[in-house]
């Protein structure tokens, strides 16, 4: 492939990328080192069997935005009852704020262990960067930035090239996991686990941002409702949108299982099985694989931070604002959306109060992840009508296989939420 094509792929790339980006947060890598610590390669198969599902989701997120104009919360509202609207978008909210709180809580953290210092000041400091960000940069320049804080993820990938991993092992263990589990697991330990896998790998916050980025991106180009008629231009921009949800997704998970395999054959491997934080992985890393996996993985920690919280502020900014029909979009100033932008301020002070109190971070981080897997269910539900209905999409309804993926993951998320909660009983 000529350096001419590579510039055209990176150059399309953005609402895919930055939302799989955004996915691997430190509340994320958390819960993907908890797994690694705890199970050793026992839930490497939750990120295989999610790649292809969550790549069929997310592109049904952005097609939605694309061919509506509006976003997530806007179509669900013509499909649900008000109530059910307004609760599955406060149920997100709060999700997406308990995130927040735990995201800054380990970026404070990261940084402590690297430089000195008090935490608190350094999340107060990432809390109010973050809110600066997007009230006061133009939407270009948060695009480009965020862009930019996707490499923070690489980190991760230098982790695994400093230390050594048995992939025999790592393929035998993720075939029949459930003959390697530690013999003081329990069958809800483990449910609880994969649910919370399941929730930050595919998490309604990243439905919600996809589309809304999409419809972003058409304001900016008043031309693009009318060309939509255009066959050449739909199908050139529908392909535009399925390779960005492609690498965006594939990239996601792919750093996820970085992270899996990096705690399973470091901590695991010297008897670190309970991880409260990114931080507290980082620093366990600190003996076990030396100085410099723990450096980039700290980096990592404030890089993909950096990244999430303000996808994750701006996806509850947009669902509000398109319950109650707010402006909103990141490319209209302050005046013109203060509903929207208030929301990004609330959601994100209140998390950076939270993420100065003492709880327990790792019981914080699983419940929302938890929170996400359960309300992830009827959401995807939805969206699943919204995108068979012509009524709504008009001729850009989904395709049988798009409906296949579609469909698998919403079964998949169901049918883990169920077990948990029957496990539970």
């Amino acid at each position: 492939m000529n350096s001419k094509k590579i510039n055209g792929i990176v150059r399309h790339l953005g609402p895919g990328l930055i939302t799989g980006a955004a996915d691997d947060d430190p509340s994320g890598i958390a819960t993907y080192s908890q797994a690694g610590s705890q199970f050793r390669f026992g839930l490497v198969w939750t990120l295989l069997l999610t790649t292809p599902l969550m790549i069929g989701i997310q592109m049904l997120s952005a097609r939605i935005g694309w061919a509506t104009g509006e976003g997530l919360g806007a179509n669900i509202a013509k499909a649900c009852p008000r109530w059910l609207t307004v609760s599955l978008v406060a149920l997100l909210v709060l999700a997406n704020t308990i995130n927040i709180a735990a995201d800054l809580g380990a970026m404070g953290e990261a940084v402590r262990l690297l430089v000195g210092g008090h935490a608190a000041l350094y999340i107060v400091g990432f809390g109010v960067l973050s809110m600066a960000g997007q009230v006061f940069f133009s939407y270009e320049g948060t695009v480009r930035g965020l862009k930019w804080l996707t490499l923070a993820l690489f980190s991760y990938v230098a982790v695994i090239l400093s230390v050594s991993i048995p992939w025999k092992q790592v393929v035998v263990e993720s075939i029949s996991p459930w003959n390697f589990l530690p013999a003081t697991t329990s069958v809800n330990d483990y449910a609880s686990i994969v649910v919370a896998v399941l929730g930050t790998t595919i998490s309604p916050y990243l439905f919600f941002w996809q589309a809304a980025q999409e419809v972003e991106d058409g304001l900016r180009r008043p031309d693009a409702r009318n060309l939509r008629q255009n066959p050449a231009y739909m199908a050139e921009h529908l392909y535009r949108i399925k390779q960005d949800t492609y690498i965006g997704m594939i990239f996601s998970n792919a750093i996820a299982l970085c992270v899996v395999l990096a705690t399973a054959v470091t901590l695991n491997e010297h008897g670190v099985t309970q991880i409260l934080t990114a931080a507290q992985a980082a620093e366990a890393l600190k003996p076990i694989a030396g100085e410099f996996a723990f450096a980039v993985f700290s980096i990592g920690i404030v890089g993909t931070g950096l990244l999430a919280v303000p996808v994750l502020a701006g996806s509850a900014a947009f669902a509000v604002s398109d319950v109650f029909g707010w402006r909103a979009g990141l490319s209209r100033g302050f005046h013109e959306a203060r509903g929207f932008y208030g929301i990004i301020i609330a959601a994100t002070a209140m998390g950076t109060v939270m993420g100065l109190l003492e709880v327990d971070p790792i019981q914080a981080l699983v419940w929302s992840a938890i929170v996400n897997g359960v309300i992830a269910v009827p959401i995807m539900f939805v969206m699943m009508r919204i995108g068979q209905s012509a009524e709504i999409m008009g001729h850009l309804t989904m395709t049988p296989r798009h409906r296949f993926f579609g469909w698998s993951a919403t079964a998949v998320m169901a049918l883990a939420v169920a077990f948990m909660l029957v496990t539970e009983l």
